[in-house]
């Protein structure tokens, strides 16, 4: 049986998922680009860390785009100044609109000065290792970025549920308690 030509091109498998006519084909790849540009001038610019209550979804899928329960690279906005910022990795946590919503990750240890990070107002999750560098890190649970999901530079890793629901528990009691 021959297909028609429309038909056949959504049946055949993508690099990102096999597609079917009841699950219409996903935005474009993300565009590369330099890790240190800050956002785009104008309204395309950084919105400023998104304040309300997030819906926490995990749904990470194998391919190039970038999905909740993810660890991507992108650039992130210094808090004190949002036109200015470095590549960091993030993990994905839900979606607002256009975009994405973020946890920015550190390798640094805060169990140490958990005191002193709750006074300066940063509270953190442990998620252990998530990367083959074997790295310990930790999610910050109070600042919640906005992501452009096409200027993520690339998806790192898959969280497994267990942490992501950790890190979520962690959002949840942080929103609760402020």
């Amino acid at each position: 049986m021959k297909l028609p030509q429309g038909l056949l091109k959504l049946l055949v498998r993508t690099p990102d998922r096999v597609l079917t006519p009841a699950a219409p084909p996903r935005t474009p790849a993300p565009t590369l680009r330099p890790p240190t540009a800050p956002p785009a001038p104008g309204g395309e610019g950084y919105p400023g860390d998104f304040l309300g209550e997030p819906t926490l979804e995990y749904a990470p899928h194998e391919g190039r785009l970038p999905d909740p329960g993810e660890v991507v690279w992108t650039w992130v906005p210094y808090e004190e100044d949002h036109t200015r910022g470095k590549d960091r990795p993030v993990l994905i946590i839900g979606r607002d609109g256009r975009w994405l919503l973020g946890l920015g990750l550190t390798s640094q240890d805060h169990d140490r000065d958990a005191a002193q990070e709750a006074e300066e107002g940063r509270y953190w999750v442990d998620i252990g290792s998530w990367d083959d560098s074997g790295r310990v890190s930790e999610v910050r649970v109070n600042r919640i970025l906005r992501v452009d999901p096409d200027r993520v530079r690339r998806v790192a890793a898959h969280l497994d549920r267990q942490r992501f629901d950790r890190v979520a528990a962690g959002v949840r009691r942080y929103l609760h308690d402020r």
